[in-house]
């Protein structure tokens, strides 16, 4: 059977926040791309996000995810971009066609350009138990409860005191879920204090050089294991549920069918794709952003899907490329600040070293208009 072909000038691969940024600058800039996201609602991470935004006005402060989600996807549609949702990209070839799967079934896509924008999965580890029903990632976890309004059990413990720990534990408070404690085998919190402030505060023990031993039960998880690194003794919590925010892996399947160079950055999460500043890889053409180039924030996942969209209308010859020079230069400054302060600095490193090291890129109208640097001044 002979497959249908499409063809487009840009398409982008995922409609959350970096996706969706991509398309909506490289839309201002002239090049309206097609998005393609599986799911069934654009804004990936931040449709499950209820809680309030801080930082500022481009990164949607004092708004809740959600709403941040929905503002991006309506922007978008009034520029001309064309969302198509429940379409799975199967494959990207090395001579860059892809292979989607959508509404009519399977077809092939030819871009003149790829924005890839595919996200991260959440990492897991084995341990006695692990396979229980009731151990979960505190991101499915979430998703129950945002999305699916489904309690995932009555008293839970949560392992990982990250951002993505503590805020899902206050949000599983919210929808009624017993919290009993947050274990973590480091000395100190990871995420913001404003978080750990809020459990606290509950009346949720926030346990430290603590890590887990086991989920004990027959059928599904009735009980925890967990021992207490500085004594040297072990707890058993009873909960039914057991979350698991032990960070995320950049989701690279895509980029490394494609043939882009993959390197590795325990920082950023793991194996990504080698970019530059403007987010170029080192195959011509193709584009990476969000926590695909590496797992941070997604106030930096929207500002460095604004970098991809400028680079792709840039080399497309849409944009001028003093504009450019000066839109991308805005985007990088933002990006330092982001990547500021003892959360951020690591972060801030990798990346540094990562679009240090050779890359492959040949050619690109951003060669010609300058743009390098440390904060992608000429």
């Amino acid at each position: 059977m002979k497959l249908r072909r499409e063809s487009h000038p840009l398409v982008v691969v995922g409609a959350g926040p970096a996706g969706l940024c991509a398309a909506l600058e490289a839309a201002e800039a002239g090049l309206p791309p097609l998005v393609l996201d599986e799911g069934s609602r654009g804004g990936g991470q931040l449709v499950k996000q209820i809680h309030r935004f801080f930082g500022s006005r481009e990164h949607g402060a004092g708004k809740r995810g959600f709403q941040i989600a929905e503002e991006l996807v309506s922007g978008c549609l009034g520029k001309g971009v064309e969302i198509r949702l429940g379409h799975k990209v199967l494959g990207f070839f090395p001579d860059g066609r892809l292979l989607v799967d959508g509404d009519e079934g399977v077809f092939v896509l030819q871009p003149g350009a790829t924005i890839l924008a595919t996200g991260a999965v959440e990492k897991s580890f084995p341990f006695p138990g692990w396979t229980l029903p009731g151990v979960m990632g505190a991101g499915a976890a979430q998703t129950l409860v945002n999305q699916h309004r489904v309690m995932p059990g009555k008293r839970a413990l949560m392992v990982g005191a990250g951002n993505v720990g503590l805020i899902v534990a206050y949000q599983l408070l919210q929808a009624g879920v017993e919290v009993a404690g947050v274990i973590e085998v480091n000395r100190a919190v990871g995420g913001y204090a404003v978080h750990a402030g809020r459990l606290r505060r509950e009346g949720v023990p926030i346990l430290l050089r603590h890590r887990l031993r086991a989920a004990e039960g027959k059928k599904e998880v009735e009980s925890v294991l967990v021992e207490d690194m500085e004594r040297g003794t072990w707890k058993r919590f009873s909960v039914d549920t057991l979350c698991l925010a032990v960070g995320m892996a950049p989701q690279a399947e895509l980029a490394a069918m494609r043939g882009c160079r993959l390197v590795y950055l325990s920082e950023l999460g793991g194996f990504l794709p080698w970019h530059d500043r403007a987010m170029r890889t080192d195959r011509p053409g193709v584009y990476v952003a969000g926590d695909l180039a590496g797992v941070e924030e997604a106030s930096v996942a929207m500002d460095e899907g604004r970098l991809a969209g400028l680079a792709a209308a840039l080399d497309a010859g849409v944009l001028d490329p003093g504009e450019a020079a000066e839109r991308m230069e805005e985007v990088m400054d933002r990006l330092e600040l982001l990547r500021g302060g003892p959360f951020g600095e690591p972060r801030r490193k990798a990346k540094e070293r990562l679009c240090s090291m050779t890359g492959l890129v040949t050619g690109g109208a951003g060669r010609k208009a300058g743009i390098r640097g440390r904060t992608g001044r000429r």
